[in-house]
């Protein structure tokens, strides 16, 4: 197992942070990381798993050893009498394997289509888009315990799924409970993943940018491609290429409040962007509460939001020598958004990627 030393992290990170790794270590499979276990020089150094990179800020460099998870494979692995269940490695491309379950036939990811990140990546976040969450899919996952190099299957329950969240983003307490898994923050690296897609396909639809859509193609009963296709224009129009102009995504989540707390915005903003839920509370565009405070399009040194959607923090530098964002500036123009909001909307908005 070649463990590299001094690894320049820019291109593993979308926001394309210069920063760098003191060791890496590429993961193609379960014996890599046990060679890695039985390795005295590794064995209690303390890990951190990466996957596409698109979900986090780097604010230095990395000391713990990075483990660059590149697993791969995608297959049907068996079938209930409602799904289809399939299977994708931890490395895979997250939207290369929605297309590739289009191109079997197999409807059901096709609203999640261009998120950026890896597969393995996908659970720790509960990714989701208009109106899909990784946990309406899901089916269970394969991962390694780093501590005792222990193979082990969760289903969903186990991951304890909340909004763009998992049992992967909480470290444990050390305390046992029957009702509550344990927290595998830093303690787990996902191998494998396995989804549930139904046989019984229906179109997920509801969401203004996809009704929008079929009033201008003039179709009611949308098929699963003409919603991937839809939904990769709409995120392209609205989303910054990581490849052109660095960026994490949506940089903050939505927040939900509760019905009363939405009346009193609404009564102060009518134009909030507002969805109700289920369950009577109200998830509001995070989006458009940044936007309102004023900081579309405004910077902190090279870091700045980005014109076309606020919810977008972006690298305008060119990341190169130096010349880019660093994770602080990033930070710093997060917090100051963070004040506005709250200042203004009594909500404090919570950052979607992990700040290492």
């Amino acid at each position: 197992m070649l463990v590299e030393k001094n690894i320049p992290l820019q291109a593993f990170n979308t926001f394309r942070i210069v920063a760098k790794a003191q060791a890496l270590a590429r993961i193609t499979s379960e014996a890599d990381v046990h060679q890695l276990l039985a390795d005295p020089e590794w064995t209690a150094v303390p890990k951190f798993v990466l996957g596409g990179g698109s979900n986090i800020v780097l604010t230095g460099d990395v000391k713990p050893l990075v483990l660059k998870v590149e697993v791969r494979g995608l297959k049907v692995v068996g079938e209930t009498a409602k799904s289809v269940i399939v299977e994708a490695g931890a490395g895979e491309n997250w939207h290369d394997f929605v297309t590739w379950t289009l191109d079997q036939n197999l409807p059901g990811m096709e609203n999640m289509a261009l998120i950026p990140g890896t597969v393995g990546a996908s659970p720790v976040q509960n990714v989701g888009a208009y109106g899909v969450e990784l946990q309406d899919r899901f089916d269970s996952l394969d991962a390694i315990d780093l501590l005792t190099g222990q193979v082990f299957t969760l289903n969903a329950a186990q991951c304890a799924f909340g909004y763009r969240d998992s049992v992967f983003k909480h470290a444990s307490s050390g305390e046992a409970d029957l009702h509550l898994p344990l927290g595998l923050k830093d303690r787990a690296l996902i191998l494998r993943v396995r989804f549930a897609l139904p046989k019984a396909w229906k179109p997920v639809l509801g969401y203004a940018d996809i009704e929008r859509k079929m009033a201008e193609h003039g179709v009611t009963e949308p098929t699963a491609r003409q919603i991937y296709d839809w939904v990769c224009e709409v995120r392209r129009a609205k989303l910054p290429d990581p490849a052109v102009i660095g960026n994490a995504g949506s940089f903050f989540k939505n927040p939900t409040v509760t019905a009363e707390q939405c009346e009193d915005i609404i009564a102060r903003d009518p134009k909030v962007v507002h969805y109700r839920l289920d369950n009577g509370s109200v998830k509001l565009a995070a989006g458009w509460l940044i936007d309102s405070c004023g900081w579309k399009g405004k910077s902190v040194g090279q870091a700045g939001v980005y014109e076309k959607q606020a919810l977008v923090l972006v690298n305008r530098g060119a990341g190169v020598d130096g010349n880019g964002a660093t994770g602080g500036e990033v930070m710093t123009l997060a917090k100051a958004i963070q004040t506005s909001v709250y200042e203004r909307f009594g909500i404090m908005l919570e950052p979607e990627p992990v700040v290492i």
